[in-house]
């Protein structure tokens, strides 16, 4: 007689990959990597396409990118490492493994601090005010965001509480919490702050190409925009990644409650000083090495 299914295995659910990692010849293409990828290829473009419409020229977030990208990996992955030390030391568990990010396992709030960081260090060589920098590139990182949210359906991780819902995800039993070792379905995490990021992105466009947003505000309602749904999204989680809990709530809840105060008294304080949208980006006038490297690397057609 054949076993009965589990009790939460519904009749339509989201299914799994059957594997994350595909092999050409002996190099491995990662889901998690391409997701990743993917989600900065879209940011680049969209962040590109509104600082040139902000008044800066095309080529520039590009550049920028060259400084961004390497911070961020280093500061996302050293946030999710800092905040989860326990999936990397103590007995039995091997310290390199906090090195192979592959594995997936990129705290979003180091990611943007240092990525930032980069941004600045290079926004600063060429010349570049920082925070309409920012607001241009703010809403793609919504956009990266929400792509790169699918390197975790690749993974199977960072998922949700069981759920018999239609659009419940399936999850093998060997990325399972030892206590949910007999539940099939679980809440689609990844997918739900995919959604909500894509939501947040449209409504943050909306309200720039609305009120004209500037010093710094685009940056200020993403980062309340994206709280709100993290906050809730965080507390469906009951996978074995960050069970670090503080006065009763995930770490990552106190950071999204945390950032979204700052950031709406950022967003007061700057419409009060500064109401409108600053005309000028830049601190100073490229030289003529810059304009020439801009001149060669341009697209004409942009």
């Amino acid at each position: 007689m054949p076993p009965l299914p589990s009790p939460m295995v519904t009749l339509m659910s989201i299914p799994s990959p059957s594997q994350g990692v595909w092999h050409l010849g002996p190099l491995p293409i990662r889901g998690y990597a391409l997701s990743i990828i993917l989600g900065i290829v879209v940011a680049i473009w969209i962040g590109e396409r509104r600082w040139v419409a902000r008044g800066g020229t095309a080529g520039e977030v590009s550049d920028l990118a060259i400084w961004a990208i390497p911070f961020g990996l280093v500061g996302g992955r050293l946030y999710h490492v800092i905040t989860d030390w326990h999936l990397y030391f103590g007995e039995g568990k091997n310290p390199v493994t906090a090195l192979y990010v592959w594995r997936g396992g990129l705290g979003i709030w180091g990611a943007i601090a240092l990525g930032a960081l980069g941004v600045w260090l290079g926004a600063r060589a060429r010349g570049i005010k920082l925070l309409p920098l920012l607001d241009a590139l703010a809403p793609g990182v919504l956009v990266a965001q929400a792509l790169g949210r699918w390197g975790n359906w690749f993974n199977q991780e960072l998922y949700g509480r069981p759920t018999d819902l239609p659009w419940g995800l399936e999850i093998d039993v060997a990325h399972r919490p030892s206590q949910y070792l007999d539940v099939a379905t679980y809440h689609p995490a990844f997918l739900y702050e995919c959604l909500w990021n894509l939501a947040a992105f449209a409504v943050l466009i909306w309200l720039d190409r609305r009120f004209r947003l500037g010093h710094g505000r685009v940056v200020a309602l993403y980062v309340m925009l994206y709280t709100l749904g993290r906050g809730w999204i965080e507390n469906l989680r009951i996978d074995d990644v960050q069970m670090n809990d503080v006065f009763g709530l995930r770490l990552n809840v106190w950071t999204s409650i945390v950032l979204f105060v700052l950031a709406t008294i950022f967003f007061v304080v700057s419409a009060r000083r500064h109401p409108g949208r600053e005309d000028v980006v830049r601190t100073r006038e490229p030289d003529a090495e810059e304009r020439a490297e801009e001149r060669s690397g341009s697209d004409p057609t942009a």
